[in-house]
Formats: structure tokens, C-alpha cells, sequence
């Protein structure tokens, strides 16, 4: 069973308190990553930083929940799971015309939602060797990578290295864990050669964009955030 093992991030946007924390929690008991919102701008904003699923209520304050699927559908093919106490036909078919990918009505069962949300994730499975950050696209398959569109040649330790610090997002990672996890406790090197090669990384993805994706925490490491 996919579990805890994929840490799939899962971003649950609902007003209501009480169920929003009921999503929460029957989610991380599954081994999800849960991140929450509790309206319309803060979900759209935590939506296009490309979670591997969203569960968004029709009815929020600030943006409603249609609003907020046609604007990340608009830039994101993110799986859309849609909630509403609406259980009229044409709310249906508007939630699934403008992009949502599913809808279940209020109220529903915890195991129908966690049904349809492994549904969902399996459906996105065949690309799940593709990494998705922001404006850049690492296909692991064909081993390409993109930035808004260009192709990126990167020789085979700069490549695992933003593949390992894309899997790894959100920690910060000391040049000693970076030279492990890239070139292996066996081998017999300097781990002041990663500050070289995020160097060149850097020179490949980063120069001449304005949004930086590689950050550096002093004294400590490097890092990709979301």
C-alpha cells in the first residue's frame, strides 16, 4: 500500500474548522504531508506551489472554491478533489467543467474521501517520475530537465544532486548529508565539493532567472523551499 513511504503532500482547503482538522488528522493517519487552509486566497496560494493533491471546499470566504480551481487549473494539473454541501447537478458540472478532477458532496464518509483520494494519486502515477517545481520540470525517465521551457544539460552529479535536493524539499541539508546522499559514504572526497557543484547548478538553473530556487542557509547548508 502507498503510504508513508510516498509522502504525498495533500493540501485540504475548507472553512469549517471542525472538518477541516478531521481531514487533517484521518489524512496523516493514512501517512499523507497535510497542509491546511481556511480560505480562498490563502488555498490558492498554497495550491500553485504544487502539492500532489488538493482538497478544496466550494464554499469559502475571500475566493469560493470554483474561483480557486479554474485559477490553479489554469497553471497547475494538480489533482482536484471538489467539496460542497451543493448537491445540485449544475454545481456538479460546473466543479468538474472548470477542472476539478473529482467531487463528493457533504456529507460524506471519511473511507469514500481516502477512496477517491488513492484514486486520484494512482491516476497521477504514470507521471510520477516527473518532478514538478515551480517553472522547472525534471522528467526522471528520459532524465531531461526544464526551465520555463528550455531544456538544461547537466552532467550526471549535477543532475542527482537537484534530483536529491528536489525529493528532499524543505530541509536543509549539510554538505556532509548532500555528499552521502549524492556520491555515497564509499566514496573518498571533499564534501566542500558540493559548494562547487551547487556553484555550477546554480550557473545552470538559476542564473538569469529572478526566482532563485537554491538556497543557501548559513552555516549550515543548502536547500530547496516551497
Amino acid at each position: 500500500m502507498e503510504r508513508a513511504n510516498q509522502q504525498y503532500r495533500i493540501l485540504v482547503i475548507e472553512d469549517d474548522a471542525a472538518i477541516n482538522r478531521v481531514l487533517q488528522l484521518e489524512l496523516e493517519h493514512e501517512g499523507y504531508l497535510v497542509e491546511t487552509a481556511r480560505d480562498g486566497l490563502s488555498g490558492l496560494e498554497r495550491a500553485l506551489k504544487e502539492p500532489d493533491l488538493v482538497i478544496l471546499d466550494l464554499m469559502l470566504p475571500k475566493m469560493d472554491g470554483l474561483e480557486v480551481c479554474k485559477r490553479v487549473r489554469a497553471k497547475s494539473r494538480v489533482p482536484i478533489i471538489m467539496l460542497t454541501a451543493k448537491d445540485r447537478v449544475p454545481d456538479r458540472v460546473t466543479g468538474l467543467d472548470i477542472g476539478a478532477d473529482d467531487y463528493l458532496t457533504k456529507p460524506f464518509s471519511t473511507e469514500e474521501l481516502l477512496a477517491r483520494v488513492r484514486a486520484r494519486l494512482r491516476e497521477r502515477s504514470p507521471a510520477s517520475n516527473v518532478i514538478e517545481y515551480r517553472d522547472l520540470t525534471m522528467d526522471r525517465d528520459r532524465h531531461e530537465v526544464n526551465r520555463a521551457g528550455k531544456a538544461i544539460a547537466l552532467t550526471a552529479k549535477e543532475y542527482a544532486l537537484l534530483e536529491y535536493l528536489l525529493l528532499h524539499r524543505n530541509k536543509v541539508h549539510s554538505r556532509d548529508e548532500l555528499f552521502n546522499g549524492v556520491w555515497g559514504s564509499d566514496f573518498l572526497g571533499d564534501s566542500n565539493l558540493i559548494d562547487v557543484y551547487i556553484r555550477y547548478l546554480r550557473g545552470k538553473i538559476d542564473d538569469g532567472f529572478d526566482d532563485k530556487l537554491i538556497t543557501t542557509v548559513r552555516g549550515v547548508g543548502y536547500t530547496i523551499k516551497d
